[in-house]
């Protein structure tokens, strides 16, 4: 829970806790670069290894399932460990799980090393989210996690393009051996300006039998708008290039829909906190409208870029639209809550890659995008049921 001092911060800024909320930013652009790396650099690891691009993806897909199946019981049993503590450990493994794939002489390594960081991803975003909530009081904690979240599209539109860029210029092992360097970065930075917050209360915290089922139509939500992105994300490079791109334009793309991203993250920051409902209904029913206006304009590479800006503007914002939610719902801890709603989203990951992988060899790019926008669509509908996750207006003041 939030001390009585963090409570009683004014609620129309972030105040002191800024610097630790950027801090954790930063981590979660470290995390999320690591966990995206393979969609850019996926075409040049499949020349390599000698695989087709609907395997390489699995990569995407073993990284998801470790997350899904480890989240909830990993957080449970690291819950005694101070947070900050726990929240260094995982930035050093996410570093040695990237040098596992920078010296992988196999997919068999390779696929050891993401299951790795797979394992670390399931403790990270759990603790983080849970961790960023505490930093601040209760009617600001959607724009605390807007800014902790802008490390993903900031992972988006810096990290994974410069490492993609790099791996191709240089060598897909390079863009991991980058991750290393960066990631152990990020761990010196954390050691000694992250500010520490009370997390002893989670072991105490029981679900809350009453409220459990509002947590249900939030990870429902979560899941099926992930779903929806990573049945399309992860083959983003594969539709591009097959659009006509170069892999040289690779990365600039995805520079550009990472920085609609982020300007979704900057619009949709206040309404967060204020209009919940409506701020969930636009971010999704534009995603999925972006997402077969995609699969429309196919094969004309223009058309896919400027839609896919729309798609991914409007979806830049969903990661602190649920994390919210999850927290809002009040079922458990925000780190459990965290927990749960890291499963749900790699639930949908998971099956997303999958899913679009056998899309891909059965029935060819065109019809991955118009997929994808269907569960994205079906999330529209869970944010309707779920009225306490998911309320008209938030208890943010102006």
């Amino acid at each position: 829970m939030v001390d009585t001092a963090t409570a009683s911060r004014g609620t129309t800024g972030l105040g002191p806790a800024r610097l630790g909320l950027v801090v954790l930013a930063l981590a979660v652009f470290g995390a999320v670069t690591t966990e995206m790396l393979p969609v850019g650099l996926l075409p040049a690891i499949s020349r390599q290894l000698g695989l087709t691009a609907s395997v390489t993806g699995l990569l995407v897909s073993l990284y998801a399932v470790m997350v899904m199946l480890l989240s909830v019981p990993l957080t449970l049993a690291t819950r005694r460990i101070p947070g900050k503590v726990l929240l260094l450990s995982t930035i050093g493994s996410y570093a040695v799980s990237s040098l596992i794939c920078a010296l992988a002489p196999n997919a068999g390594l390779l696929a050891a090393g993401r299951a790795l960081g797979g394992l670390t991803h399931a403790i990270f975003f759990s603790v983080c989210i849970g961790y960023a909530s505490r930093l601040v009081p209760a009617s600001q904690t959607g724009r605390a996690l807007a800014l902790v979240s802008s490390g993903v599209a900031a992972g988006l539109i810096l990290g994974a393009p410069l490492a993609t860029a790099l791996g191709n210029a240089v060598g897909w092992r390079a863009g991991f051996g980058a991750l290393v360097v960066l990631m152990i970065a990020v761990l010196i930075l954390m050691a000694f300006t992250l500010p520490a917050a009370d997390t002893t209360d989670v072991a105490a915290t029981p679900v809350r039998t009453g409220r459990r089922w509002d947590a249900v139509p939030v990870l429902a939500a979560n899941a099926l708008a992930y779903f929806g992105q990573y049945a399309v994300y992860t083959y983003v490079a594969v539709l591009l290039l097959r659009s006509g791109a170069t892999p040289s334009w690779i990365a600039p793309i995805l520079f550009l829909f990472g920085g609609f991203g982020l300007l979704g993250i900057w619009r949709a920051a206040h309404s967060l906190d204020h209009r919940p409902r409506r701020t969930a209904l636009v971010v999704l029913l534009v995603s999925g409208a972006g997402m077969i206006a995609v699969s429309a304009g196919f094969p004309s590479l223009l058309l896919v870029v400027v839609f896919g800006v729309v798609w991914n503007a409007a979806f830049g914002p969903a990661p602190s639209l649920f994390q919210s939610a999850a927290i809002r719902s009040d079922a458990t801890s925000p780190e459990i809550s965290g927990a749960w709603l890291n499963a749900s989203a790699n639930v949908g990951i998971a099956g997303g890659a999958a899913f679009g992988g056998l899309l891909l060899s059965a029935y060819g790019i065109r019809t991955l995008a118009w997929a994808g926008s269907i569960p994205i669509l079906l999330a529209a509908v869970m944010v309707l049921v779920g009225r306490k996750g998911f309320p008209s207006t938030g208890t943010a003041t102006s």
